[in-house]
C-alpha cells in the first residue's frame, strides 16, 4: 500500500484516496492552513497566497465526538467516514405495547349447543341475499398527502473549462500538474432520500458517496467527502460544504464551511480543479 506525503495509507498509487495528495509530491509546509480563495475558489494559504498543492487534510479537532455509526472522530456536521449527520434528528424507540388479552374460551369438553332449527330463518335460492349499502371506494392519495411535493431533481456532472482556467490563473506553476481532461462523459444522478454525499470513493475507509466523482477522469482537487446535498422540507435541495480541502462554489461564489445554501433550478456547483455539477428540477 502506498504512503502519501501527508502520511496516509492509500490503496491508489497516483493520488492519495484519503486527502487527494499526489503520491511522490511534496507535503504542504508545516503549520500552514490551506483554504480556498474567496474570489476564485482556488486553494490559498492563510495569508491569501496560492497553496503549493491541491489537497490539505482537515485540521484535527480536540475532544471530538465519536460517530455513533462507525466510531470515527467528529470533524464537522457530517462524519468523514460514513457521512452520518450529527445534527439530524435522533429518535428514541417507544416501549412495545402489551398484546391484547385473549378472549375467554369454553372449558375443555364443553361444546356450545347449536341453535334450534326454528331460530334459523329459511333461505330461498330464488331470493337474493340482502345487501347493505355499497362500500365507498377509497380515493387515491393526492399530492398534498405526501410530505414533499412530487418534484424530481437531477444532478448533472461534467467538466467546466472556464472554471479550470480560472483556477489555473491563481495556482501558478503547481496548477500545471493538473491537466484538463480531453474527454469527460456527462453523468446524471437523481436526487433521492434525505441527503446525497459528493466525493471520492475511499477503499481504506470504505466510503462510497452517492455522487461518486472518483472518475475516470479523476479530479485530484476533490476530497473524499467534499460536499453534501440536503433535502429541504419544501421539496427543494440545499448544498453544504462540511470542510473540504479546496472549497465549494455555487454560481461562482464560494460558500462558507458549514453554511447550507438553498439551490434553484439551473444552479451550478464548482469543486476541485475542473468539476461542475448542475442541478435541474423536474
Amino acid at each position: 500500500m502506498a504512503v502519501c506525503p501527508n502520511g496516509h495509507d492509500s490503496a491508489s498509487d497516483d493520488f492519495c484516496d484519503t486527502c487527494g495528495m499526489r503520491i511522490g509530491g511534496s507535503p504542504p509546509p508545516e503549520g500552514s492552513a490551506t483554504g480556498t480563495s474567496p474570489a476564485s475558489g482556488a486553494p490559498s494559504s492563510a495569508s491569501g497566497a496560492p497553496s503549493s498543492a491541491w489537497p490539505d487534510p482537515a485540521a484535527p479537532v480536540s475532544a471530538a465526538e465519536p460517530c455513533p455509526r462507525c466510531g470515527t472522530a467528529r470533524s464537522g456536521q457530517f462524519c468523514e467516514a460514513c457521512g452520518y449527520n450529527f445534527a439530524g434528528p435522533r429518535f428514541t424507540p417507544s416501549a412495545p405495547s402489551a398484546p391484547p388479552a385473549p378472549a375467554p374460551s369454553a372449558p375443555r369438553g364443553y361444546s356450545q349447543p347449536a341453535p334450534p332449527a326454528s331460530a334459523i330463518p329459511p333461505t330461498s335460492a330464488a331470493s337474493p341475499a340482502p345487501s347493505g349499502p355499497p362500500t365507498p371506494r377509497e380515493a387515491p392519495p393526492s399530492a398534498s398527502s405526501f410530505p414533499y411535493p412530487l418534484a424530481t431533481w437531477t444532478a448533472v456532472v461534467g467538466a467546466d473549462r472556464a472554471y479550470y482556467e480560472r483556477v489555473q490563473a491563481v495556482t501558478g506553476p503547481e496548477g500545471t500538474a493538473v491537466a484538463f481532461p480531453s474527454y469527460c462523459a456527462e453523468r446524471r444522478f437523481q436526487l433521492v432520500g434525505n441527503q446525497m454525499r459528493i466525493g471520492r470513493r475511499s477503499v481504506s475507509r470504505g466510503l462510497s458517496p452517492e455522487i461518486d466523482l472518483t472518475g475516470p477522469p479523476a479530479d485530484p482537487g476533490i476530497s473524499r467527502l467534499h460536499a453534501v446535498l440536503i433535502a429541504m422540507p419544501d421539496g427543494g435541495w440545499a448544498v453544504l460544504d462540511p470542510g473540504s480541502a479546496n472549497g465549494t462554489l455555487v454560481n461562482g461564489s464560494e460558500i462558507g464551511v458549514g453554511d447550507q445554501v438553498t439551490l434553484r433550478d439551473g444552479d451550478r456547483i464548482n469543486l476541485g480543479a475542473w468539476t461542475a455539477i448542475t442541478v435541474h428540477r423536474g
